[in-house]
C-alpha cells in the first residue's frame, strides 16, 4: 500500500554515497521532495531513477529555513523530514502506516540509530520528524534546527527506529566540521578564550563518558574527539569574530 498522505522531504548536497539507499527505502511513499542545494556530484542523476521523487533546486539558507522552503513544494500537509543519509526499514514504515493523522497537532518522534564508518554507535537519538505544516514548522536555526513543539502539540513516540549513516568516509568529519562550525559561528562572538577550552573539553567528556561512547572502543573515542574538535573550532571562530571586531 502506497503512503499517499505523507510527503517525505529531503534537503541534500553532494549525497551520492547514501542517496540511493535512502530513496530505495522510501518506495512506499507516494511523494518524495528532494531539494538540492548546489549539488555537483551524481546525486541528481541517481535520484532521477526513482519515479516517486520530485527534484527541486535552490540555495541553502540555513538548515531550518531551507527545510521549511523545501516543505512548501510538498502536496501533502503531513511532512516526514529526512536527511539524505537516513535509511528506513519495513518495521518503522508499517508503524507509520498505523498512526493517527486526523489530528494535525500530532508530532511524531522517531528513534535514530547512528552509524560511524559502518559501525553502530551506542547512542540513539529521539527526534521530531513527522509534522503537519499547517500547525508547525522548523525553527529558523542555521544549524541544530528543530521542529517547533508548542503547548498544543501532541507528541507521539514511535517504537521502531531507523538507520543514520552519519559518517561513511573519515574525510566527511573534516568537511562537515568546516560547514557546521562556519554556520555555528556566523554572526556570533565569544570573547573569552577560556570558554573555547571549556566547551571543547566538556564536549569530549559528555560524549565519551556521559553518553557511554567508551563502550564503543576506538569508534567511541574517535566520535568523542570529533565532537570536541567541532566544538573547539566553532567557539574558536566565535573568539576570532570577537577579536576582529575589537581590532
Amino acid at each position: 500500500m502506497s503512503i499517499i498522505s505523507i510527503s517525505v522531504v529531503i534537503i541534500a548536497k553532494n549525497a551520492q554515497e547514501t542517496i540511493k539507499e535512502c530513496l530505495g527505502s522510501l518506495k512506499e511513499f507516494d511523494e518524495i521532495i528532494l531539494y538540492l542545494n548546489n549539488s555537483t556530484d551524481n546525486t541528481k542523476k541517481i535520484a532521477l531513477k526513482f519515479p516517486n521523487v520530485k527534484i527541486f533546486e535552490g540555495d541553502f539558507i540555513g538548515f531550518g529555513s531551507t527545510k521549511n522552503k523545501a516543505a512548501e513544494y510538498a502536496k501533502n500537509e503531513w511532512i516526514f523530514s529526512l536527511d539524505s543519509d537516513e535509511i528506513l526499514n519495513k518495521k518503522i514504515i508499517d508503524e507509520i502506516k498505523n498512526q493517527d493523522f486526523t489530528n494535525d497537532r500530532n508530532i511524531f518522534i522517531v528513534k535514530r540509530e547512528n552509524y560511524f564508518l559502518g559501525y553502530k554507535t551506542i547512542n540513539k537519538d529521539l527526534i521530531a520528524r513527522i509534522y503537519n505544516k499547517k500547525t508547525t514548522r522548523f525553527n529558523d536555526n542555521a544549524v541544530h534546527e528543530k521542529i517547533i513543539i508548542n503547548q498544543n502539540s501532541n507528541k507521539i513516540i514511535l517504537k521502531n527506529s531507523f538507520q543514520h549513516l552519519n559518517i561513511t568516509d573519515i574525510n566527511q568529519t573534516l568537511t562537515k566540521m568546516m560547514k557546521y562550525t562556519d554556520l555555528g559561528a556566523e554572526n556570533k562572538k565569544t570573547c573569552f578564550f577560556l570558554i573555547v577550552i571549556a566547551k571543547s573539553t566538556f564536549a569530549f567528556i559528555q560524549t565519551y563518558f556521559l553518553r557511554l561512547y567508551f563502550l564503543n572502543g576506538w569508534i567511541g573515542f574517535t566520535v568523542a574527539v570529533t565532537n570536541a574538535n567541532r566544538r573547539f573550532y566553532k567557539y574558536l571562530k566565535r573568539y576570532i569574530n570577537c577579536k576582529g571586531e575589537k581590532s
